[in-house]
């Protein structure tokens, strides 16, 4: 059976065809789906409510508008009969006006449902309309008259592919998120979900403000810029790619994370053309692009000696409107010092060609030193812009500069003390708390690993492969199951990090600053407060545990 909110609705004497539809829907509705019934809402000043609202996940939702008796539409307008009095009604702007004031709240608060098919329509149980009827503001399609009551679903189903405006199905996590939306699953949650809202947009107005950072290098060629988790870097790699590619160049945009190169191809391709580099990606993609072979990603002698060798072979020899006028490198600091010659022989010009590398020395998790071939002293950003101030505060000391937090406030952070071998059991009872209790949508929560993967990682990455993994990942639909070096530049609201110990002890402490910086607005940590003392200082462990 569907899920029904309220489970047992109280019609009133007046309400027996608000009953009538309502059943019809419960007995025929699919078990995934939600039906809703006198839904309150409140936009600003204006108070509206929904007779019923159907969440119907693979296909879309509705609003819709319940008239019983003797209704009829004459000269344009809607009339409804009470006591042998006809009365003028306005059914159809009812029920609009519901579903605009819930996709406006989706646009602010449920991103997964924000874009999904919705559609309003108005229910006659006590008519019979006949296949004849159409009206401009209601198509018959949009019209449930009492016949259509035997079939409501696929009259729904109907509706919603000729007149669902929306650009896809509501989606299973969609449904979820909507549902904990109009439910309120409990003021705190409501509270938070308000602030996450906040939070993005004031995230959104600072990166925008960030991006003037870049004129002061509009006659620089060779730049560095640095910073720490959250200070925005990404972003200013992105900006800057655009604005080089929009000005005529040929630019390449590289990093070396898998999940990253991902995040950028999929930012880049919704640009203008004009806008777009000639090559997006991982760095050492490029020279199997032009010719080399693939290679093992477990080989590493391949990767620090002989691929970078073969880049720089395969640029010389390569005609100059292949080569590239700017390079953008993101996260720099994981590039070694093998891969920056040949980089710049991938320059159209290997003197004065662009090389713009944004980097945080405190994100070196790979054992390779290298530094970038710039001599202008790097530029530094040092305010914190993605995370909320609290998140911050607990990894900001484990950053190589401090950085200002610009953020807001935020929720408190979680820390769930346990022993390294059961860090990951109690992230994942810490992701079904805030799935289930506290109402995150599954898409906005990420849980991350510091040793070995997660099962459901290691599950999706064998069963489906690495590509459909990540894809998995950025349509955001469901819980992101990750390991704090792949998820290097990426980000979620929600952020549960398991620290189930580390590989290496060496490379510990810009492990455990990464896994600690991934959550925008909430943040739970687990594992045993002694190693993360340890590891990051005994103040990362009293800001965890205060």
């Amino acid at each position: 059976m569907a899920k029904l909110v309220p489970a047992h609705p109280l019609f009133g004497d007046g309400e027996r065809a608000e009953r009538a539809v309502w059943e019809a829907l419960r007995d025929q509705l699919p078990d995934d789906a939600v039906l809703f019934h006198g839904l309150r809402l409140q936009e600003r000043q204006h108070e509206y409510e929904a007779d019923l609202v159907v969440l119907l996940p693979g296909t879309g939702w509705a609003a819709i508008e319940v008239k019983g008796g003797d209704v009829r539409r004459q000269d344009g307008v809607w009339e409804q009969r009470q006591k042998g009095i006809w009365h003028r009604i306005d059914p159809v702007g009812q029920a609009q006006n519901c579903r605009h004031v819930l996709q406006r709240s989706l646009a602010r608060y449920a991103a997964q449902a924000e874009h999904s098919r919705a559609v309003h329509l108005v229910a006659l149980p006590d008519r019979d309309a006949g296949d004849g009827f159409d009206a401009p503001e209601l198509p018959r399609a949009l019209l449930i008259d009492r016949q259509d009551l035997k079939h409501v679903v696929q009259r729904l189903r109907r509706a919603l592919e000729l007149h669902g405006g929306g650009s896809a199905p509501l989606s299973e996590s969609g449904a979820v998120e909507m549902t904990h939306l109009l439910t309120g699953p409990n003021l705190a949650a409501a509270d938070i979900f308000a602030f996450q809202a906040e939070h993005e947009e004031r995230v959104r107005q600072m990166t925008e403000d960030q991006t003037r950072i870049l004129g002061l290098f509009v006659n620089q060629h060779r730049v560095a810029i640095v910073g720490g988790a959250g200070s925005g870097k990404t972003w200013l790699a992105l900006e800057q790619t655009r604005r080089l590619a929009r000005d005529g160049q040929s630019v390449a945009l590289v990093c070396y994370s898998r999940g990253l190169a991902r995040f950028l191809q999929g930012v880049t391709a919704e640009w203008k053309p004009r806008e777009r580099p000639s090559y997006v990606g991982l760095f050492h993609e490029l020279p199997v692009r032009w010719g080399a072979p693939q290679g093992r990603e477990d080989d590493s002698a391949w990767f620090e000696e002989e691929l970078p060798a073969l880049l720089g072979d395969l640029a010389v020899d390569r005609p100059e409107p292949d080569r590239f006028d700017s390079i953008v490198v993101d996260e720099g600091q994981d590039f070694s010092a093998s891969w920056w010659p040949p980089t710049l022989l991938a320059l159209k010009d290997r003197d004065a060609g662009g090389l713009y590398v944004f980097l945080d020395e405190g994100q070196r998790v790979f054992d390779r030193p290298g530094t970038a071939p710039i001599e202008l002293a790097p530029f530094p950003l040092d305010s914190n812009i993605r995370n909320t101030k609290r998140i911050a505060q607990v990894f900001g000391s484990l950053g190589v500069q401090q950085s200002k937090y610009e953020g807001l406030e935020g929720p408190p952070v979680r820390f769930i003390a346990c022993s390294s071998d059961r860090a990951v059991d109690a992230a994942d009872t810490e992701v079904e708390r805030l799935t289930q209790v506290q109402g995150w949508p599954p898409g906005s929560v990420a849980l991350l690993t510091t040793r070995h993967r997660h099962p459901v990682q290691i599950e999706m990455v064998e069963g489906v492969g690495v590509d459909a993994y990540w894809e998995d990942f950025f349509a955001g639909e469901d819980v992101f199951y990750g390991h704090v070096l792949g998820f290097k530049g990426l980000e979620r609201p929600v952020v549960v990090l398991a620290v189930n110990g580390f590989r290496e002890v060496s490379r510990a402490r810009e492990m455990l600053y990464v896994g600690l910086s991934r959550a925008r607005t909430q943040l739970v940590v687990c594992g045993d407060p002694d190693l993360i003392a340890q590891v990051g200082g005994e103040g990362v462990r009293r800001r965890l545990t205060s």
